[in-house]
């Protein structure tokens, strides 16, 4: 069981690494965002900060680079001893915890591109024809988000559903409806159906397909 934990975790940190790669290379590409003041709109959960380029030279991304290795290093080195040692005795769960640890501690800084054939979110490409639709929300009094930041509050969620997926890819915050709009509209051309629940008079709905 324990063996099967780890192998699992190992293939998610080698998948995320290449899947950070792949976006690193694909953001040379995006047509949104190349502007500083379009960066500055997109804000990162969960400690909603302005987005940072994706690039191979960022030291963001050399951290999350070098410390993948280190973590997996780190993962043979405790599979080995679970697996041929008794040194660790009763304290496998503890282990358990301590690897799912180092799991989530090499993640690089969310990010999000609109690109000529999909999108990048978080680390990963998704083609247009996987997306379903994409969601927006906006961050009023009630709302789940109201109240975790002053630049969250009275901005905009979009979200994104993904074909056969379990586990969808999380969201990002957009500061300002004109860039809501740009975004929304390059999304439109690719054939991106979307859902809107705004507030803005000039906004339209249309449901996806």
């Amino acid at each position: 069981m324990f063996t099967i934990i780890f192998l699992i975790g190992v293939h998610y940190l080698i998948r995320y690494r290449l899947n950070l790669k792949k976006a690193a290379e694909m953001s040379n590409v995006a047509i949104y965002p190349k502007k500083e003041s379009e960066f500055a709109s997109i804000l990162i959960p969960i400690e909603y900060k302005e987005m940072v380029p994706l690039t191979k030279n960022t030291r963001s991304y050399q951290l999350v680079k070098w410390s993948t290795m280190i973590a997996l290093i780190l993962i043979a080195g405790l599979l080995g001893i679970v697996v041929t040692t008794d040194w660790l005795g009763s304290a496998y769960f503890n282990i358990v915890y301590l690897f799912f640890a180092i799991i989530s501690a090499f993640k690089h800084q969310g990010n999000f591109y609109v690109i000529p054939n999909g999108i990048i979110l978080h680390g990963k490409y998704y083609p247009s024809n996987q997306i379903k639709h994409y969601q927006i929300e906006q961050i009023v009094r009630w709302h789940e988000l109201y109240g975790y930041d002053s630049r969250v509050d009275n901005a905009y969620k979009l979200t994104f559903k993904v074909k056969q997926r379990l586990f969808q890819p999380n969201y990002i915050v957009v500061e300002d409806f004109a860039h809501l709009e740009k975004i929304t509209s390059l999304l439109d051309n690719q054939g991106i159906a979307g859902i809107q629940n705004i507030e803005q008079p000039t906004a339209t709905c249309e449901v996806p397909k």
